[in-house]
């Protein structure tokens, strides 16, 4: 190494030694602190409902409790409760959605002809509208006209519907089953009421 370059080499190396020995002989507490990367957005909670019928087998739903807390604590506390089990898909219309989730009158054996008219005996639920739009596996939440009238009703999208966009709750979207939503007996008319056996949840559970 020439001479000019010697001196600073030794410094450097010097200084660099000094901190890692600064380094060693601090316990971490005593280490100046280091900002952390923010952390990803948690996925879930997430619905898992078990499909019977003209389609068989599970659709998984990510909820989204960031966009919509109050509607998925709703959905998530009646999952848990088995209130959503045996319940049917009432109300199925062709490349638009399939409705279910009326925990009153939406029961497998009971009339069909009250179903979709009922709710659970918790209290409606105030909007949570968002900018998200209504788009092919979405969930959104059912309500009447009262923009504040959602309860336990929902309904899942088979194709994209700009028109609900900012006047419905969506509560999350599927990620897996498709398929399952694909298969499930449509109804008929404009209000697509299903005629006849309609399509059943089995079981609906709610996994972290």
């Amino acid at each position: 190494m020439s001479e000019r370059w010697r001196l600073p080499a030794i410094l450097f190396l010097a200084g660099l030694a000094l901190i890692v020995f600064y380094y060693l002989s601090t316990s971490p507490g005593e280490r100046p602190e280091v900002a952390e990367a923010p952390a990803t957005a948690a996925e879930g909670p997430f619905l898992e409902i078990d499909v019977a019928g003209a389609a068989s087998g599970t659709i998984v739903i990510d909820l989204n409790a960031e966009a919509a807390p109050a509607h998925v604590e709703r959905i998530v506390t009646l999952a848990g409760e088995g209130a959503y089990d045996n319940v049917v898909f009432h109300r199925v219309i062709e490349g638009f959605m399939a409705q279910t989730g009326d925990v009153e009158f939406g029961r497998l054996g009971m009339d069909m002809r009250r179903a979709g008219t009922g709710g659970s005996d918790l209290p409606d639920l105030a909007a949570e509208f968002t900018d998200l739009p209504f788009e092919r596996g979405v969930m959104g939440m059912a309500r009447s006209q009262s923009p504040d009238s959602a309860n336990s009703q929902f309904f899942l999208m088979f194709g994209a519907a700009p028109h609900l966009n900012g006047g419905y709750t969506v509560v999350g979207e599927i990620v897996e089953g498709l398929d399952v939503l694909d298969a499930i007996k449509r109804g008929e008319g404009p209000n697509g009421a299903v005629i006849g056996a309609p399509d059943v949840m089995e079981a609906v559970r709610v996994r972290p």
